[in-house]
Formats: structure tokens, C-alpha cells, sequence
């Protein structure tokens, strides 16, 4: 696992984009996206570049369910205001949580995952160690899945919305086993309230109660913090 601490987001987000364009010139063409605030600056910059990904493949981590592709909190309306309306992808993957069956769709999602394996995943990480929406407790052999969020993830995104009553509850989500299959891991991480997680995955046992500890037996995994977020690492 390769740490790089970045002075701020900003800056941080500047290596991310260096390491993501360096994947396109050597090759790289599906890419593992995310959402949330920790790749926005991120995306800007893939924007504002001269960065052609029509020959590439997008596929998202995951999706609220039950909310319209058009409500400004799903993650369609996200990644296509953030990222797809400026730079299309040759195609762009994200669940269907509006889906009548939602077992079918985790399924139709492993499908997609599998024949396109993920070259390079972007990944966030939770106040209390989660990926994606794996919580604490999700099995490391988990696939696509339906996810009970936590009372500590609605919290968290509860300002994304008017009120933390109208966060989804139940979100699909690529699982613990599905991100692992992906050739290359950036992590991120900004802020000084993900100093306690990011300390617990990277130093701590890998345990289900911190899902990204598992991060630890991946083969090639960059993490990259700003100072805050790094605060509660020692010089190990």
C-alpha cells in the first residue's frame, strides 16, 4: 500500500488526476467511479482537461434505491453533472435502484463487472470504515448487493438533503469481493473526520467491523490524504 499526504484536497485531487491520467496513456479503458463530495475537485479536473475518455468504460460503485435518475441527490444525476455531460464515457454503468427487482439487477450488475474488469477504482471511505455502502458488518466475499445503510452513513449524508428523514435507506452497491477484482485501488480521503478511519484501516486488523481493512491484501492500492485526514497516523 503506497501513502501519499497531499497539503489539501486541492492538491490532493491534483495527484489523483496525475495518477488517473497516467492510467489513460498507459492503456487503462474501464474505470471504477465514485460519488459523494471526496472526487468532486477530482472530476473538475478531468473536465476542464484534454483528457478523451469516449474510448473508455465507466462503471459506478453504487446507487440509492428509490430515487429518480433526474433527483439531484440520485448518483446519476451526480455523475452526470459532475463528470458525463462534459466527458462521455463510451459507456457509463450505474445500478438501477428504481429497478421492480432489485435481486435481478445486483445480479445484472456482477455481469457487467465481470465482463469488464475494472482497470483503475476510485474509492472514498466512510466515517466508520465503509466502501462504497459495504457498513461494518458486510462480508469480504460480498458481490453486488442490496445495503441497510447505518444510522452513522444516513447521518452523514443527511446534508445532502433537506432533511435526514428523506435519505434513502437502502442503497445497491458493488460488494467487498467486486472492488477487490479491480487491477488498481485509489483511495481517498480528506478532512479531519475521516482521521479515525483512515488510521483503522491502514494500521489497524482487518476486520469486517472496518470493511476497507481489507484493503491491506489487495496487491496495488494508493491512498491518498490530505493532512487532516492523515493526522492520526504515526511515522509508520
Amino acid at each position: 500500500m503506497k501513502i501519499i499526504i497531499e497539503e489539501n484536497k486541492q492538491q490532493a485531487s491534483k495527484k489523483i488526476f496525475q495518477l488517473f491520467r497516467e492510467e489513460i496513456n498507459s492503456g487503462s479503458k474501464v474505470f471504477g467511479l465514485a460519488t459523494g463530495s471526496t472526487p468532486e475537485d477530482f472530476y473538475k479536473l478531468v473536465t476542464e482537461s484534454d483528457l478523451d475518455l469516449t474510448k473508455s468504460i465507466s462503471i459506478n460503485l453504487d446507487e440509492y434505491v428509490g430515487l429518480k435518475f433526474s433527483d439531484p441527490q440520485s448518483y446519476h444525476y451526480f455523475m452526470k453533472e459532475h463528470l458525463f455531460l462534459k466527458k462521455p464515457f463510451a459507456e457509463s454503468y450505474l445500478p438501477n435502484g428504481l429497478s421492480s427487482n432489485l435481486e435481478n439487477e445486483t445480479k445484472r450488475y456482477d455481469k457487467i463487472i465481470t465482463e469488464n474488469p475494472i482497470d483503475w477504482q476510485i474509492l472514498g471511505i466512510g466515517r466508520n470504515g465503509h466502501i462504497g455502502f459495504n457498513e461494518p458488518g458486510s462480508s469480504f466475499n460480498s458481490q453486488t448487493h442490496i445495503a441497510d445503510l447505518t444510522e452513522s452513513t444516513i447521518k452523514a449524508n443527511a446534508r445532502f438533503f433537506k432533511k435526514e428523514s428523506d435519505v434513502p435507506k437502502k442503497a445497491i452497491s458493488m460488494g467487498i469481493a467486486s472492488i477487490m477484482k479491480s487491477k488498481k485501488i485509489v483511495l481517498a480521503a480528506f478532512g479531519s473526520e475521516k482521521a479515525d478511519a483512515v488510521k483503522k484501516f491502514i494500521m489497524g486488523p482487518i476486520t469486517e467491523n472496518v470493511p476497507a481493512s481489507i484493503l491491506q491484501k489487495h496487491q496495488d492500492v494508493t491512498v491518498v490524504l490530505d493532512e487532516q485526514a492523515a493526522a492520526a497516523l504515526n511515522e509508520k
